[in-house]
């Protein structure tokens, strides 16, 4: 049986008892053994409150100490965690914790707004842990049992329907954690910036676990902001995982100050998921860092992990890399509806443990051991991944097939475009027409039919956006993920 995730501090804070473990959002640098001390103290609290094996314990939290503090307490005592992100509505988060049923509720107030309204709300008491202010409140517990190996419950962002639970065990996430640090060369020097939600897989798999199994320390930033993020990089970060918002973000910040890149620091990975790339941009970010931008492939249901690109610097390769040590992939080109490309699927020690009280949607989402991703892809002559959209985005256009990353990487070329969502809309008649929605930083300013041309001369007629919709801001995940099932209501006063 594998060990559970919080024997990986328990082993550090052995052999290197005072090495940092966590630099929380205050600057405070905490090491192993006053981490595993907190998480302790953390433990024995919630046991006295009646947390039990096998119980669920809601985390309703943004990025801190006492956010990791409380996953791995929950792993010490043998029931799941439920991380869920402080800034969800008080609806939202209520239809989650009614499907979850956890017996405790804490609340991260001392770094979250968000997170002490609700625990308001709920009536929720201040908790004696030793990792900052934390509340804590009673859940409405149910008898449903989550998987036995199962370490957390994450629920899904909904970009396909409902949310989720998806059940990742200690196994998943060792394995995880030990596969992200491998691939980046993670050291006991390192410092991962930690800006995105632990309460989401990508930060809890790809940056919390990483940093724990590397015995490095992990930086907390409950939220991004571009400045924030220069200076964590100027004072020593090692290792920044981002999404391309915020590393256009950064590029604009550091040109405001009167800089072309970055100087003076001590980054040596850099990383861009959860949107595809395209090489321009690709150019752009790697001479602003002057280091390579890996690209990667991943979703909650396989622990963050798929694929992942190992490249030099100035490759112009856009994939998403070959799969990851232990992972398999193959092409369902069934579903595909062109030669070559095919519905991704993926079997390894990555896949979920399955949807929690939802069987039905496992069993369609399982076949055999091996997952069914949701996303068209391409498999190159060299292995590696390209991913050319989701099956249910799949525009038809006039009778062609129009993949929304392809339409998405001409646009984001543009200079004066951040990030941008493309998706279908059904006509009279079962055509469809291509909508973008763009993100820049003018809105107002952008110059809609410079932006048509420039498409133009990149793509095919009928990939050309029918209609371009500028904003400050696109509808969006924490973790920077653009929601587009919310896309056409969410403008549908400009639409028509």
């Amino acid at each position: 049986m594998t060990a559970p995730i919080h024997t990986l501090v328990a082993d550090r804070a052995r052999t290197a008892p005072d090495a940092p473990a966590v630099i929380d959002t205050d600057g405070r640098r905490i090491g192993y053994a006053e981490h595993l001390a907190a998480i302790e103290d953390a433990a024995s609290e919630l046991q006295a409150a009646g947390l039990r094996p096998g119980d669920r314990l809601g985390i309703v939290s943004e990025n801190s100490h006492a956010a990791a503090v409380l996953i791995f307490a929950a792993s010490r005592l043998g029931a799941v965690a439920v991380p869920v992100n402080a800034r969800m509505s008080a609806s939202e988060l209520a239809r989650i914790l009614a499907h979850a049923g956890p017996r405790l509720v804490a609340y991260t107030t001392a770094v979250s707004p968000d997170a002490a309204a609700h625990a308001e709300a709920a009536g929720a008491r201040p908790f004696g842990a030793g990792a900052g202010a934390v509340h804590l409140g009673a859940g409405p517990a149910h008898d449903h049992a989550a998987d036995p190996d199962a370490a957390v419950i994450l629920y899904t962002t909904g970009t396909t329907g409902d949310p989720k639970g998806v059940m990742l065990t200690h196994a998943n996430l060792r394995f995880g954690g030990r596969t992200s640090a491998r691939l980046r060369q993670m050291g006991e020097a390192d410092v991962i910036y930690g800006v995105l939600p632990v309460t989401h897989v990508f930060g809890l798999a790809s940056m919390l676990m990483a940093a724990t199994h590397a015995g490095a320390s992990i930086r907390m930033e409950a939220r991004f902001t571009p400045a924030a993020l220069h200076r964590a990089i100027l004072e020593g970060a090692t290792v920044f995982p981002g999404v391309p918002q915020m590393h256009a973000l950064l590029m604009e910040h550091v040109r405001k100050g009167g800089l072309e890149r970055l100087e003076g620091c001590a980054l040596h990975y850099v990383s861009s998921g959860g949107a595809p790339l395209d090489p321009a941009w690709k150019r752009k970010a790697e001479a602003f860092y002057g280091l390579p931008l890996q690209n990667g492939y991943g979703m909650t249901e396989t622990t963050a992990g798929i694929c992942a690109t190992t490249s030099p610097i100035g490759v112009p390769d856009v994939s998403v890399g070959p799969a990851l040590p232990g992972v398999e992939i193959r092409l369902d080109e069934a579903v595909g509806g062109e030669p070559g490309t095919g519905e991704v699927l993926t079997r390894g020690p990555h896949v979920m443990a399955g949807y929690y009280r939802l069987p039905e949607a496992t069993a369609a989402i399982m076949d055999g051991d091996w997952l069914r991703t949701g996303d068209l892809g391409r498999i190159d002559e060299a292995g590696r991944l390209h991913i050319v959209g989701r099956c249910k985005e799949l525009i038809i256009r006039g009778g062609f097939n129009v993949y929304p990353p392809e339409v998405e990487a001409a646009l984001n070329d543009h200079p004066d475009v951040i990030q941008c969502a493309v998706v279908g809309r059904r006509l009279e008649g079962g055509d469809e027409e291509v909508l973008a929605f763009v993100q820049c930083a003018d809105p107002e300013g952008l110059d809609v039919e410079a932006l048509r041309a420039f498409a133009a001369g990149r793509l095919a007629a009928y990939k050309r956006p029918s209609r371009i919709v500028a904003a400050a801001a696109l509808p969006a995940a924490p973790t920077g993920k653009i929601l587009k099932h919310k896309l056409l209501a969410h403008f549908a006063d400009r639409l028509g």
